[in-house]
């Protein structure tokens, strides 16, 4: 991967201008939302450190397990309630395409000490 590579959560930015650094731990997501096209890119790359890192403490299996042939193919916002920096919760309506199939999933976001956590998710 380069730094002109499009990331692959959708945004059309570069991965280096995007998801990138929070994937690499050298920031936090402002939002419900950029936590969550984050988590779908460390699926993407097989990132279990970002997706255990970013679930929540009450929440999170003892480990993340991918499944390894699952090939992710593209990811659209549907809906976002709140979220955003001055909210404690927030939730994202998503669904994601992969290789035969696609999860459409309503994911439940908390904000903890001012850093966004995933905290479980309904499929929708």
């Amino acid at each position: 991967m380069t730094d002109d590579d499009i990331c692959p959560c959708d945004t059309g930015r570069s991965f280096d201008q995007c998801c990138g650094p929070l994937l690499a731990s050298e920031r936090l997501a402002d939002t419900a939302v950029e936590l969550m096209r984050s988590r779908y890119t460390a699926y993407v790359y097989g990132n279990r450190e970002h997706l255990w890192r970013t679930w929540h403490p009450t929440t999170r299996p003892a480990e993340v397990t991918l499944g390894p042939d699952t090939t992710w193919i593209s990811l659209h916002i549907n809906r976002i309630e709140a979220g955003t920096e001055s909210d404690s919760h927030g939730f994202v309506d998503f669904t994601a395409t992969y290789a035969g199939g696609r999860l459409h999933e309503r994911s439940r976001f908390e904000r903890r000490a001012g850093r966004w956590f995933y905290l479980d998710g309904q499929d929708a």
